[in-house]
This record gives C-alpha cells, sequence and structure tokens, in this order.
C-alpha cells in the first residue's frame, strides 16, 4: 500500500499552492495600489514641485503641520463630514424604505428591481450635468416648475448660491447612489427566513413590532456592510461636487482641496502630504464603523 502523506506535509502543499493562486492578484494590487501609496507617503516629507519633481530636499513633518494649520483644510473636513453623514443617513433611510416595498409581492416587481438601479448605473459625471440643466436657474425644467406652480417668482440659481448649493450636492448624491443601499440591503431581506415572520403573523403580532423585532435585527448587518462601503466612498468624494461647483469652498471635500495641491499650486510634496491626510482620515473612519459593527454583533450575540 502506498503510504499516506503527512498531515502537516498536506497542509504545507495547500498553503503554497493558495500563494501561487494568490501572488497574480497580490502583485497587480502591490503595482496599482501599493507602490502609489508609498511614493505619495514618501513625497509627502518633501518639497517637490511638479516642475521638476526629481529635485527634492527632505522636509520632515513640515507639510503635514502646514496642512494642519490651514483653515481651508479643516472647512473641507468639516463638508466632508457633513457631507457624509447627511446623504449616508438619507440613503439609508431610503433604501431600507424602497427594499421592504420591493421585497413584497407586487406586480412587475422585477422591472422595478432594475429601474431602481438606472440612476446608480448612469456615470457621475453624466448625471452631475443632467441635474446641472434641470437645476438651471433660466432654462431648467426645475425652476419652470416651482414658477409655474407658483412656489417662486423667479429662477433660482442653485448651483451658484452659496447657501444652497451644498444641499444640491447632497441631494444629487441621495439620487445617485440610493440604489446601491437598496440592492444591498435588498439582498439582506432575502436571506431572513420567511418562516420567521409567518410563525409571527400567526402568533398576532403586529406589522410594526414584526419589522422591529425580527427584520431590523437580523437586516443590521446587510445594513452595517452597506453604511460602511457607503461612508467611505462619501468620504472620498471628488467628482460630484467638483462639477456642479468647481472649488467653491463650501461644497470642498478634502479630496479636492488635495488635488488643488497638487494640480492647482503644482506642490507635489503638499499635495502628497494633504493625500496622506485623505488617507488616514478615511482609515480612521473605517476602523470606527469596523469597531461599531463588531461591538454591535457582540451585543447581539450575547443577548
Amino acid at each position: 500500500m502506498t503510504p499516506k502523506p503527512a498531515s502537516g506535509s498536506l497542509q504545507r502543499k495547500e498553503v503554497f499552492a493558495a500563494w501561487i493562486f494568490l501572488a497574480p492578484a497580490l502583485i497587480a494590487l502591490l503595482l496599482v495600489a501599493f507602490w502609489p501609496l508609498a511614493r505619495t507617503f514618501y513625497f509627502s516629507f518633501t518639497n517637490a514641485t511638479l516642475d521638476d519633481p526629481s529635485i527634492y530636499d527632505f522636509i520632515g513633518w513640515l507639510n503635514f503641520t502646514e496642512i494642519a494649520r490651514d483653515a481651508q483644510w479643516w472647512r473641507a473636513v468639516g463638508n466632508t463630514v457633513l457631507f457624509t453623514i447627511v446623504s449616508v443617513v438619507l440613503e439609508t433611510l431610503l433604501g431600507l424604505g424602497i427594499a421592504l416595498l420591493l421585497n413584497q409581492a407586487l406586480p412587475g416587481r422585477g422591472a422595478l428591481r432594475a429601474a431602481i438601479l438606472i440612476p446608480w448605473s448612469i456615470p457621475v459625471v453624466v448625471s452631475a450635468k443632467i441635474w446641472e440643466w434641470m437645476l438651471h436657474d433660466q432654462f431648467g425644467i426645475i425652476n419652470n416648475l416651482l414658477i409655474g406652480l407658483g412656489l417662486v417668482e423667479h429662477g433660482i440659481a442653485w448651483t451658484a448660491t452659496p447657501s444652497l448649493v451644498l444641499g444640491v450636492v447632497i441631494f444629487i448624491d441621495v439620487w445617485i447612489t440610493t440604489p446601491f443601499m437598496v440592492l444591498l440591503i435588498l439582498a439582506g431581506l432575502q436571506t431572513i427566513p420567511e418562516e420567521i415572520h409567518e410563525a409571527a403573523l400567526v402568533d398576532g403580532v403586529p406589522s410594526w413590532k414584526r419589522f422591529w423585532s425580527i427584520t431590523l435585527p437580523m437586516l443590521r448587518p446587510a445594513i452595517g456592510v452597506a453604511v460602511l462601503f457607503r461612508a467611505l466612498d462619501a468620504m472620498r468624494m471628488f467628482d460630484l461636487s467638483y462639477i456642479l461647483a468647481g472649488n467653491n469652498e463650501r461644497t470642498m471635500t478634502i479630496s479636492i482641496y488635495a488635488r488643488n495641491q497638487l494640480i492647482s499650486f503644482q506642490e507635489t510634496g503638499l499635495g502628497s502630504a494633504a493625500s496622506t491626510w485623505v488617507f488616514f482620515v478615511i482609515a480612521l473612519v473605517a476602523v470606527l464603523i469596523i469597531g461599531a459593527l463588531r461591538l454591535d454583533r457582540s451585543t447581539t450575540a450575547g443577548r
């Protein structure tokens, strides 16, 4: 009889085979993500410029302290945090409501599920330009509708009014990204066994209590994952705000701030430091959200 290989040897072969299969993906990740990130972190300690990036001196933490003293940076941080909180909360609430509706046995439910994804499937640049024309103060359909209803006397410059522009950006982002939340929450809803709801219905449990005591607790992992992905995406938002308002300080995010330092002012070192700050801010948000999800999971398991 052929002797069987030892379990330790077999395990080492499986681990080696796993690394062989993972190697191409890890190499691609190293080239596409880690190498640029390392170079950005490296240049953040220099005074390099775009005129000649090969000529620079090491200046230590000077770029980081300069950004930390910049009032415009903290304004960008405040805009980003406000945008993230408001947009993610609205998208989560709307996504939950729409997902609950689409989870019901409605006629044409398949077509509705496909239609709800249309705003998310449109490129952000296209969506921003569509809404920019719709909100135009002279030719936009939104202003014409409001004037026709007698709600306003003349067109409102939605994207040019300082007090309105951030709200407009949030509104358009909610319109674009709510389908993403619907998709993830709907997937979570369909993992809940129908027998649980049927048993509660037979016991005479009201619909609101079934939602609060059964649906919502079992849906928390899906909502948590959706909020995590959406919050990280919102924290690094650049395109929508830049297209609609450019360098307007009322809508400037931390990503736009980093872009301005690197491209507009051609300060490679300062821009790299700003990009590094962006990375650490987003990483901090990710750690806080993941920690909150784990705490909630451990608390639920303890019950």
